[in-house]
């Protein structure tokens, strides 16, 4: 297909998150026949996401740097709103592609509403079903569902989310979530971890990034990562600390000084999914690392009240432990402690997918745009 008869396709990145799971599908676009694909990167995480590019061999094609010191969540999406929308009109795109729950994902579903823009959301119909938690992603996941045209949800769970709300069940497209598509790319290296670790000792993974468990929150967890140490002196626990301001500080002042906390920058991908698959035990409150050791069948233990991931927690490969001290010492006890109690959450089948959501959902946009539309009759 030559290069004039090629639809457009803009898939929009902001985060980190965001900036893997759209990898496999920004390939598989840039691999075929059919597509002109382009990137428009709004920076929202900047220096965590250009290793994420390196790694998949993804580039930008646009940057809209739109974060700046100090700006408000309203700031932030007003710059993003206009940002957006004067890129896609530029672009003037056949198809919009976002994934997730963030608001750049939030803007480019408005933006492209507004131009009257077909618009597909990649992970759609994830729910906790509280628009406080997490906040503003419940509620971003919401609006966007009402703005999209195509709905590529990882799993029936999540089709039926969306059905409730009262989503065309036309429109809805059960994919399998990308996220599993490059972890199943990532798994085939082993990237140095950057962190010298004892091999003897058993490894616990420590992530924690959200708006919910900042303060009193998180000093509760590093609690809880303090008597986790002090009970198994055959554990070394690995904390890749987040840059967010608020967490660093608290994090390094209770747990800082052990001798077996390894506190480090965060890793690249290649060397988080390494450090997965090294790991006896992942306490975690973020969602794609839920999905992420589910399909490495590593436990994982969520340290959130609820999860939009409730497939996980349903079929027995994650436990919702909060921010409770005791909680969380007692289910990572049960785990390191009672090998046969650990074992299901090991061996349990991962919900979220095959590795092959990415190919999927490139076909059936093809399908929605199938036969090629003149640009001069949509305008």
């Amino acid at each position: 297909m030559s290069s004039q008869t090629r639809q457009t396709v803009v898939c929009v990145v902001g985060t980190r998150p965001e900036a893997i799971k759209m990898a496999p599908v920004i390939r598989a676009l840039r691999a075929s026949s059919w597509a002109r694909c382009r990137v428009i990167f709004t920076a929202q995480h900047r220096d965590l996401v250009a290793p994420v590019f390196e790694f998949f061999g993804v580039q930008p094609d646009v940057d809209l740097d739109v974060m700046r010191p100090g700006q408000s969540l309203a700031d932030l999406s007003n710059r993003l709103l206009a940002s957006l929308h004067d890129s896609l009109r530029r672009e003037d795109p056949d198809f919009v592609l976002a994934q997730g729950d963030t608001t750049t994902v939030l803007a480019a579903a408005l933006a492209s509403y507004m131009l009257s823009a077909p618009f597909g959301h990649i992970e759609a119909g994830l729910r906790t079903h509280r628009l406080d938690s997490p906040f503003p992603e419940e509620a971003n996941r919401v609006a966007v569902s009402h703005l999209s045209d195509l709905h590529f949800a990882p799993t029936t769970a999540a089709r039926e989310n969306l059905l409730h709300e009262g989503i065309e069940r036309a429109s809805i497209h059960v994919t399998g979530n990308t996220g599993i598509d490059a972890l199943h790319l990532a798994a085939r290296r082993d990237s140095p971890l950057g962190a010298t670790l004892d091999p003897d000792k058993r490894l616990i993974l420590v992530t924690v990034h959200r708006r919910e468990n900042q303060g009193e929150p998180l000093r509760r967890i590093c609690e809880s990562v303090r008597a986790i140490h002090e009970r198994f002196e055959d554990v070394e626990i690995l904390w890749p600390v987040h840059p967010n301001p608020a967490i660093g500080p608290v994090v390094a002042e209770i747990v800082g000084g052990l001798p077996r906390v390894r506190l480090v920058e965060p890793l690249s991908y290649g060397s988080f999914v390494t450090a997965m698959k090294r790991s006896a035990l992942i306490l975690s409150d973020s969602g794609g690392i839920q999905e992420e050791a589910t399909a490495l069948r590593k436990p994982v233990l969520v340290l959130r009240q609820v999860s939009e991931r409730d497939e996980a927690v349903r079929c027995g490969v994650a436990r919702l432990v909060g921010h409770d001290p005791a909680t969380i010492v007692a289910e990572t006890s049960r785990l390191l402690g009672d090998a046969a109690d650990g074992r299901p959450l090991a061996q349990a089948e991962s919900p979220f997918g095959d590795g092959r959501a990415a190919s999927r959902i490139v076909s059936i946009v093809k399908k929605s745009l199938t036969p090629v539309r003149s640009k001069a009759v949509r305008a």
